[in-house]
Formats: C-alpha cells, sequence, structure tokens
C-alpha cells in the first residue's frame, strides 16, 4: 500500500512538472502571436488597432505609429520570415526589444521589413505567460539590429 502512494505521488509530481515545462516553453509562441497580430493590423493600415494594442500609448506615440503603419502598410497576408524574442527563457517579469522580419507575398519576391517591437512578458507557475507589447518601431534596414 506504500508503495503504490510513493508511485502515485512520483507519477503526480513528474506530471506537474512536466505540465508547467511545457507552459514556460510555449511563453516564447505567446509573445510571437501577440506581435504577428499588431503586423496584421499595421499591414491593413489598421492606425486604431496598433495604437490600441500598445500598452500606454500617448498621443506623441499615436502620431508615430500613425507614421510607422503608413510606411509599412503592405496588401496581402504577413508572414513571418524570422522572429528574435528578447525576453527567452525569462522567469517573471522581463522587458526587450524582439527583432521581426516579415514580408507578405512571399512567393512575388516583395521586400521583407524589419521591425523591433518592445515587449513585456510576464511569468508564473500559477498564471502561465502573458505579453504586453509598448513600442513598434519604424521600418529598419534589414541588417540592422534592435
Amino acid at each position: 500500500m506504500r508503495r503504490r502512494v510513493i508511485i502515485a505521488f512520483g507519477v503526480l509530481a513528474f506530471l506537474v512538472i512536466a505540465f508547467e515545462a511545457a507552459r514556460f516553453l510555449t511563453a516564447e509562441n505567446v509573445e510571437r502571436s501577440a506581435v504577428f497580430a499588431l503586423l496584421e493590423d499595421q499591414a491593413r493600415g489598421d492606425t486604431v488597432a496598433v495604437t490600441a494594442a500598445l500598452e500606454g500609448c500617448t498621443r506623441q506615440c499615436a502620431d508615430r505609429v500613425a507614421r510607422t503603419v503608413r510606411s509599412a502598410r503592405r496588401p496581402g497576408e504577413v508572414k513571418i520570415l524570422r522572429f528574435d524574442a528578447a525576453n527567452r527563457f525569462s522567469l517573471g517579469r522581463s522587458t526587450g526589444r524582439s527583432r521581426v522580419a516579415w514580408a507578405v507575398d512571399v512567393a512575388s519576391g516583395s521586400e521583407a521589413v524589419v521591425q523591433c517591437v518592445t515587449v513585456r512578458r510576464d511569468w508564473s507557475l500559477i498564471s502561465g505567460a502573458s505579453v504586453t507589447l509598448q513600442r513598434l518601431s519604424a521600418p529598419l534596414p534589414p541588417e540592422k539590429g534592435c
């Protein structure tokens, strides 16, 4: 009887640890999904949606977002070519600038757009990952980092 309890406890502990590890490893996907939604709004030319997605975007920020959306607007379906998350494998709260290269109509060889997104990622054992987008840069030269 005691042996069964120990085995059951071991299995339960393994399952809890595996579940939390999986949630931790998918935190980057949460960040990528939030950035992807932001880029789709930008490509459509939806300045209001992009401004609303950025936490605490002031009037000055909204003016900058409008200029950025005008310069990066593209018709078609957004494809992320490369995503370099700044907050990889961070526990707790971290803020960083993620670099994203994206394009529309990749098959026709359309020009890639490179931008940086300031992202705050919160992660805890209880709630998992949450992402807050804070700033979107104007398009950058392809070789430039954040």
